[in-house]
């Protein structure tokens, strides 16, 4: 069965597009609006956002294939992210990043069995002058040690 946006959703995505000049340039918060509702952003998913904004559908899995907030497979209820770019790495991000693997015994874009957990490793996450840090799902934690660490990752289970 297709994806199709439920009501509700159908109305915030008309709120959304009245606050931006074109179609296209709402595609980002619609994007988002189609991964709350089904998860994930699947290949339906997609084609739904691209008729609902009357875009081509290249235009909508350029965006979801560039930015790393976006899933084209279904994740865990806690995605943990991992910044390992130059100031997190200067600061211990490859020590966390294996901390965390080790902790949830997962690797880049896997997923826990029990769908709990998945796990990315990321570029940047824009907190360069709070490096190291990670983020799970919407909430970022930052300034991080092995001890916070592990006290973020007990705390989700």
């Amino acid at each position: 069965m297709g994806f199709k946006f439920t009501e509700e959703n159908l109305q915030r995505i008309e709120a959304v597009r009245k606050k931006y000049p074109t179609a296209l340039a709402a595609v980002m918060p619609v994007i988002y609006i189609a991964q709350e509702q089904n998860g994930y952003l699947s290949n339906e998913a997609m084609e739904e956002i691209a008729s609902v904004l009357s875009i081509d559908k290249v235009n909508v899995l350029s965006v979801v294939t560039f930015y790393t907030m976006y899933h084209t497979k279904p994740m865990g209820k806690y995605h943990v992210q991992v910044c390992t770019n130059v100031s997190c790495m200067l600061r211990g991000g490859y020590e966390i990043w294996d901390q965390v693997k080790g902790k949830l015994g997962l690797d880049h874009m896997q997923v826990s069995e029990d769908r709990k957990f998945s796990l990315e490793e990321v570029e940047c996450m824009g907190a360069c002058g709070y490096a190291p840090m990670l983020a799970v799902n919407e909430d970022y934690f930052e300034n991080l040690t092995k001890e916070k660490v592990e006290e973020i990752l007990d705390s989700l289970k």
